[in-house]
């Protein structure tokens, strides 16, 4: 137990090979939040199909796709892949990747925010559109879900955090480790949404590919520094890999090419189909005479 001081601030006792798949974690505030977040959606697609009918409001296939990052946040937050971070890099990398990469853009794509209004009794609905509307919500939001300053925070975020200092800050306490998920998950879900429901159109989608094809870029360096680098960037995960057949340097090499190549994918994927679609546009028609 003492080999492994750093690493027992997530749930006690390192996972081993052995009790990989009985580590599941139930931290309370987590399984709060998921559970709300999936009844919340639920109530108001149920209210809003009641109301417009099936499938219009939200898409059959907007709710399949908010379904779906709901099951890449269960992945990561509560599978046993949550404890196996705390000895692997590589697993670690993996979680952070299905929060950025998988999780946030399906989340989006599921446009959770008109369900979760219509999921409120009808004076709360006019309360909350109020208070959006105010001129300091408006602004922020404005601000914040710009392409160029979401592009942004994403970016210092993944970088920030993969600093040695900060991200073995996260294996000490659960609290630092809490607010790189949350700046993870929440400068993902601006990005996404800059994106893919806040400029959209034609204007819009050239912007959208180039700010997706340059976040592969500077992840994709990322990527290979950590793949490439002949020492390891996180010394503290040193006494936990061997009981996983990997020296600390795999480890690393194996967390960068997950980052470098299937997280990757889901930028390139996301880009192709925003440029497909603008490519199938009609092309404005010009006045003559």
């Amino acid at each position: 137990m003492t080999a492994f001081p750093a690493l027992l601030s997530h749930d006690g006792l390192p996972v081993g090979p052995h009790d990989f798949w009985r580590a599941w974690s139930f931290d309370p505030a987590v399984i709060v939040l998921l559970a709300l977040s999936a009844g919340l959606y639920l109530r108001g697609v149920r209210a809003l199909w009641e109301s417009a009918g099936p499938g219009h409001g939200i898409r059959h296939w907007e709710a399949a796709a908010f379904a779906g990052g709901w099951i890449m946040l269960l992945l990561a937050l509560v599978s046993p892949l949550h404890q196996l971070g705390s000895v692997l890099f590589s697993a670690h990398m993996a979680q952070h990747e299905l929060l950025m990469a998988a999780a946030a853009p399906l989340l989006i794509l599921g446009r959770p925010l008109v369900p979760f209004v219509w999921a409120l009794p009808t004076t709360w609905r006019r309360t909350v559109g109020d208070w959006a509307a105010t001129a300091p919500v408006r602004g922020t939001w404005g601000l914040l879900t710009l392409p160029l300053v979401a592009w942004i925070l994403h970016g210092v975020a993944i970088w920030l955090w993969h600093a040695p200092a900060l991200f073995e800050a996260t294996l000490r306490s659960d609290w630092v480790h809490t607010l790189q998920h949350m700046s993870f998950l929440g400068t993902g879900l601006l990005f996404w949404w800059a994106l893919l429901r806040g400029h959209a159109g034609r204007i819009g989608r050239p912007a959208a590919v180039l700010y997706l094809f340059t976040t592969s870029v500077h992840t994709t360096v990322l990527g290979a520094l950590l793949t490439f680098s002949s020492r390891a960037w996180y010394p503290l995960y040193a006494p936990a890999t061997a009981a996983w057949g990997l020296t600390p340097l795999e480890d690393q090499q194996l967390a960068g090419l997950i980052m470098w190549v299937p997280a990757n994918l889901s930028y390139l994927i996301a880009a192709l189909a925003i440029a497909s679609a603008w490519l199938k546009e009609p092309a404005p028609r010009v006045a003559l005479g």
